[in-house]
């Protein structure tokens, strides 16, 4: 059967860094779990990062530059949180191999799943161009994304499969 990896707030499971549960509402979503296609991860929680937890942010580049140790990630207080963010990533995959997926369905803007946008590093809410340290890795490593805004792109995707 195959599988689809999904970001664990997308299905309104309460690890956003704030606590926060907000589903993302699609049919397909709806299908593909009932069908027991979703394979759930949090990388930040599975990385060892409490719930709730700081806000974090890359600073000076995106996740292909924090795996590369050109750039890192520190919470609001100052924390450097690299390290937890690096082995949430490398989780996601090992997942995304046992299983064999192909496709993930990432939370966007997120500094781990943001495969479009992510926050710039300054915590004033701005948007850049980038991947999160997951998307960057899974990506790097051959899997297809999108986010909870491309749903049919991914449903079209899926079918391909």
């Amino acid at each position: 059967m195959e599988r689809i990896l999904i970001s664990a707030c997308l299905l309104g499971l309460p690890v956003r860094y704030d606590n926060k549960i907000q589903p993302v509402k699609s049919k397909y979503i709806h299908r593909w779990r009932y069908e027991g296609r979703l394979v759930v991860v949090c990388p930040e929680v599975e990385g060892g990062l409490s719930t709730p937890r700081p806000p974090a942010e890359i600073v000076a580049g995106s996740g292909e530059d924090v795996l590369t140790g050109d750039a890192g990630i520190h919470n609001a207080a100052g924390l450097d949180v690299t390290q937890a963010f690096i082995t949430g990533a490398h989780t996601a995959l090992e997942l995304t191999q046992r299983f064999h997926i192909r496709m993930a369905i990432l939370k966007e803007k997120s500094p781990s799943c943001g495969s479009g946008f992510i926050y710039d590093g300054t915590f004033s809410r701005r948007l850049i161009s980038g991947w999160g340290v997951t998307a960057a890795l899974l990506v790097k490593n051959g899997v297809t994304l999108f986010n909870e805004n491309d749903m049919v792109a991914a449903c079209e995707f899926f079918e391909t499969l």
